[in-house]
């Protein structure tokens, strides 16, 4: 791989030499290299999507060479803060907004507002909030995730349920009916090392709780909305509402309660999860809703955000390719190949399914989370107690105040 430094030299050199910008072949091409990750999860058609971007951004820009790094999620945030430390390895990466703040705040990224100026109206609002900090846009989008409440409709007409739940408070309502029926109305997956966003979060937010105070300085989440949002998993639980092993069980769909008919809802599923299920249960028997609503309605959903390294010695070029990744004419074929969404309201998915148009319905109510330095260092902790409170160990109060706790500590330590 070309050295990203001795590359800025040569093409510093040729202005100074040709009296213009960069040249369209040898030395005095810019180069710039992108760490992606596997967003397509097939290994051949991820490879053949970014081998014909690289081939198609470089033929309409002759003076760019481009190099695209398949990386592995396995280690991925230990590996970029070790570049953006040492400067060198990438100039644009793919982060999520729960990964950006910390950077941003230690000055290893580049503002990226002027990539989007132009078609900034067409981009949801809520991917461009998500990927900005202290007022400026660190990442441009180029995927969005959205999660949704999926169901079996067979498992709430059995049960007398003529009206699947919308809200929590109609979950709660219906839950005895299934549990008449040896059914948990909703899989919960306690298992601490599935992320909170796809568990307890989303009911925290939706009864209008949040993990950090606004100004980031402490944990709120044992707020009273918090504390509701816990004792409600623990109602729940105590009418048979949720599976036996709730406290341990991961959110994969195969050879879990949802596909063996033994739960009847999952409420923060991606299209793939309804996909899944409609393999073990019959697709007509698969339903896709909105978010539940307690106090409002919220789904986790989050942008995929390209980021330009402060240390990258061709910053125009690399902007130049993040427009296009982000364009309509890439987005709309990634959606398509991924299985995700686009960030941005002009953009048309060839061929999209009628699952994932059900999907999308549930976009504009899109979260990112709780953006903070320390998020994942205190959702681990909220995790540890959440488990403790499903399996009778601690109360919904106890375990959040525990929690808070812990996690206001770390925050006054610092670093």
């Amino acid at each position: 791989m070309r050295n990203i430094a001795a590359a800025g030299i040569a093409a510093a050199l040729s202005v100074v030499i040709a009296g213009c910008g960069s040249g369209g072949s040898g030395s005095d091409k810019s180069t710039v290299t992108l760490w992606m990750y596997p967003v397509i999860a097939d290994q051949a058609k991820n490879k053949a999507f970014w081998d014909k971007v690289e081939k198609d951004f470089e033929a309409k820009n002759p003076a760019i060479d481009i190099k695209i790094d398949q990386q592995p999620w396995d280690g991925r945030q230990e590996k970029i803060t070790t570049a953006l430390a040492s400067k060198k390895g990438f100039d644009l990466v793919v982060l999520g907004p729960d990964q950006i703040p910390q950077y941003a705040q230690q000055g290893t990224l580049e503002p990226v507002d002027d990539v989007i100026a132009a078609d900034k109206a067409a981009y949801l609002p809520n991917a461009l909030t998500a990927l900005t900090v202290s007022g400026k846009l660190y990442g441009v989008p180029i995927y969005q995730t959205i999660t949704a409440p999926i169901y079996n409709k067979k498992l709430f007409a059995d049960a007398g349920v003529t009206k699947v739940p919308e809200t929590l408070a109609e979950l709660k309502e219906a839950a005895p009916k299934l549990a008449a029926k040896k059914v948990a109305i909703l899989d919960y997956p306690g298992k601490p090392e599935v992320s909170l966003n796809q568990s307890f979060y989303p009911i925290l937010w939706a009864n209008g709780g949040s993990v950090f105070s606004p100004d980031g300085k402490s944990v709120t989440v044992n707020s009273q909305q918090g504390i509701d949002s816990l004792q409600f998993l623990l109602d729940l639980k105590a009418v048979g509402g949720l599976p036996e092993n709730t406290a341990s069980k991961s959110n994969d769909i195969e050879g879990g309660a949802l596909a063996a008919g033994k739960a009847a809802m999952y409420h923060a599923a991606t299209a793939l999860n309804a996909d899944q299920l409609g393999a073990a249960i019959g697709a007509e028997n698969v339903g896709v809703g909105l978010p539940l609503e307690g106090s409002k309605r919220v789904a986790f959903g989050i942008p995929g955000g390209l980021v330009l390294a402060k240390h990258s010695q061709n910053k125009d070029a690399a902007k130049k390719f993040a427009g296009y990744i982000a364009s309509s004419e890439v987005g709309g074929p990634l959606a398509k190949e991924s299985g995700f969404f686009s960030p941005r309201s002009d953009v048309t998915i060839p061929d999209q399914s009628a699952t994932s148009k059900e999907f999308a319905k549930s976009l504009q109510y899109a979260y990112p989370g709780d953006a903070h330095p320390k998020a994942r260092q205190v959702m681990a902790m909220i995790s540890a107690h959440i488990q403790a409170a499903l399996i009778g160990k601690e109360d919904a109060k106890t375990a959040l105040d525990a929690a808070a706790k812990e996690g206001n500590e770390l925050l006054a330590a610092g670093g």
